[in-house]
């Protein structure tokens, strides 16, 4: 036996429900019943806390790929800087002028390349991550003629 119960919806809701009982040929009270009956059903929870398991797996994913990038950016910033202090000898005084000048342009030279290199698509992340991996590399001519692209 069914006991009469009077709700209240939203308007745009009640429109919902009454175009999917229209679609399916059915009455409101039977849709309405059944969406509080998958509400309270256990299974709805168990559907609910799968979900939110699948959403914390991806987003845990995301943050382990975030990490790596973060590390091979930071070595590979170490490793630059490294490098440039070994390679590259003092400024005379003399000279500060015109290599302010000189290192002014390149970074504007530099800073044009890499908005280019973003637009594209491209990702020095992913070049050393396919490197590294070593399944499928990319030859490192091949990844540095794409760089030039």
């Amino acid at each position: 036996m069914k006991t009469r119960m009077n709700v209240y919806f939203e308007a745009e809701l009640l429109q919902k429900v009454a175009d999917l009982a229209a679609r399916r040929n059915l009455s409101r009270s039977l849709i309405v019943e059944a969406a509080v009956a998958s509400f309270l059903s256990p299974d709805a929870e168990d559907r609910r806390e799968a979900a939110f398991a699948r959403r914390l797996d991806r987003l845990s994913r995301q943050i382990d790929r975030l990490t790596r990038d973060v590390g091979i950016s930071s070595e590979a910033v170490g490793l630059f800087v490294r490098f440039w202090l070994t390679a590259t000898p003092p400024i005379p005084d003399a000279a500060w002028a015109a290599a302010r000048a000189t290192g002014t342009e390149r970074y504007q030279a530099f800073v044009d390349a890499l908005g280019r290199r973003v637009a594209k698509g491209h990702s020095f992340i992913h070049e050393v991550s396919v490197e590294v991996e070593g399944q499928g590399a990319t030859p490192l001519s091949e990844t540095a003629a794409e760089a030039r692209n």
